[in-house]
């Protein structure tokens, strides 16, 4: 079969898409960038808020458009939308032929084999399979569909927080962590394909190690990836701060190849709105751990994120995260403006907020974060940054890429100059002379070709 693939959300579904990606060529499918070539396509959905529920939908109708007016024959949700409303996908989306749990991926043969079957005998009932999500077999063989010089490691799935405004531990189940020595080779494999820059992810990485070790074990795990690969950069995304131990501070303080960087998502400073988040400690708390972390690592750059217009918010609340954002100065940050989920404790908290109001909010905070941040960026005109290439800009005839301080697909870029073109996945020294926006502009400092 030719097999399509849309894959929606975080980098932790699209390692999903990845892993089911691998086994359907394993079977001897060909997998077809273009929908409208494909026998069946199958869209990996998230449905973590409501603008990714809405988004998830608008795929799977324009794939149906596909399947009611050219050759497409066949549609398989699978992830989070899959698994949070399997009861009623057939009901209210009659076009989708099967579905795939989160639990289910590695069902993904199994899936298109019944599909085809379906061709011959319409009577033959769709399927479904909703494996218990909390014992599927994690990890797997991938096809990256990253760019080669930089991927994702996922060490772990689920989540045991249970934030009340969060429908992920309903949808991924409880925290597992995958074993060391499975990590550890799968990032040897990426090493060995020409991975740069090494993304690790999970919805807490901070939490790794306490199921299968008894204690937090993230510093040994960047130890181990660091002992045996040669990837230059690793870096650590979704770190939680009442989990961020001294033996972990050390290892991002003395590992030259974990960059000093860390994604701590804070989603507010007033202790009444944390204690209602259920978030796992209070705003003196997140204080001393971010005051640490810069003591001891000068040069990190922290990336946060704050959800303002949470139930019970309080203008008081409000201008106390202003003044936090304010003096703390984030190199980072992004704002959500709440969003009640089904089925999630916070939902149905009373104060709900007004939408306008929220959004109000939202804009005022990244207002704010616009100006720290170009205050920070005009710090480093006349640095030096080394940055890994992405591509060629023809338009602005300028390359582009990232610094340490930059994680993919979220964060900054750095433009530049160079005396001669220079391949994606190269690490060069870029001299900044600019500032635009959120980005930097530069001179690559490229060393000279030697001549005979």
């Amino acid at each position: 079969m030719k097999i399509g693939f849309i894959s929606l959300g975080c980098p932790k579904n699209q390692l999903d898409t990845e892993v089911m990606l691998h086994e359907l060529m394993a079977a001897g499918h060909e997998i077809t960038p273009d929908e409208t070539e494909a026998d069946i396509v199958v869209v990996n959905t998230c449905a973590f808020i409501e603008s990714a529920k809405k988004e998830a939908i608008d795929n799977i109708l324009d794939v149906a458009w596909l399947k009611e007016n050219r050759s497409l024959r066949a549609i398989i949700v699978t992830g989070c939308l899959a698994e949070r409303y399997r009861e009623e996908i057939f009901a209210e989306l009659p076009e989708v032929d099967a579905l795939l749990g989160v639990g289910s991926i590695h069902n993904i043969v199994k899936a298109v084999e019944d599909v085809q079957k379906r061709w011959e005998n319409k009577k033959h009932p769709k399927y479904a399979s909703f494996e218990d999500k909390n014992t599927v077999r994690l990890g797997g063989d991938r096809v990256l569909t990253t760019p080669e010089y930089y991927s994702y490691l996922k060490i772990g799935e689920g989540c045991d927080n249970c934030c009340t405004y969060c429908a992920i531990p309903a949808i991924r189940g409880r925290f597992r962590s995958r074993p060391i020595e499975d990590l550890v080779a799968e990032a040897k494999d990426l090493d060995a394909l020409g991975v740069k820059e090494l993304n690790i992810v999970a919805q807490d990485v901070t939490r790794y190690g306490q199921d299968l070790y008894g204690s937090y074990q993230l510093h040994t795990l960047l130890r181990r990836i660091t002992e045996e690969t040669n990837i230059p950069w690793i870096r650590l995304l979704y770190c939680y701060p009442d989990k961020i131990t001294d033996e972990l501070i050390a290892e991002i303080r003395d590992n030259d190849r974990v960059v000093k960087y860390i994604d701590m998502p804070l989603q507010h400073i007033s202790d009444p709105i944390l204690r209602a988040m259920n978030r796992h400690g209070d705003s003196a708390m997140i204080t001393s751990v971010i005051e640490k972390l810069r003591r001891e690592i000068p040069d990190i750059t922290i990336r946060t994120t704050f959800i303002v217009g949470f139930p019970g918010e309080t203008e008081a609340d409000f201008e106390q995260l202003c003044q936090f954002v304010e003096d703390t100065k984030f190199e980072h940050m992004g704002v959500f403006a709440y969003s009640p989920e089904e089925g999630t404790a916070a939902a149905k908290m009373a104060n709900q907020i007004d939408e306008q109001l929220k959004q109000d909010r939202a804009d005022i905070l990244m207002r704010a974060q616009m100006e720290i941040t170009a205050a920070q960026n005009e710090k480093k005109i006349g640095s030096t940054v080394r940055v890994l290439v992405e591509d060629f800009d023809p338009v602005s005839e300028a390359h582009f890429g990232r610094s340490a301080a930059d994680a993919p697909e979220i964060d900054g870029k750095v433009y530049f100059k160079a005396d001669r073109r220079v391949a994606p996945g190269s690490m060069i020294d870029v001299k900044v002379r600019e500032v635009l926006d959120y980005d930097l502009y530069g001179r690559g400092m490229i060393p000279k070709e030697k001549t005979r």
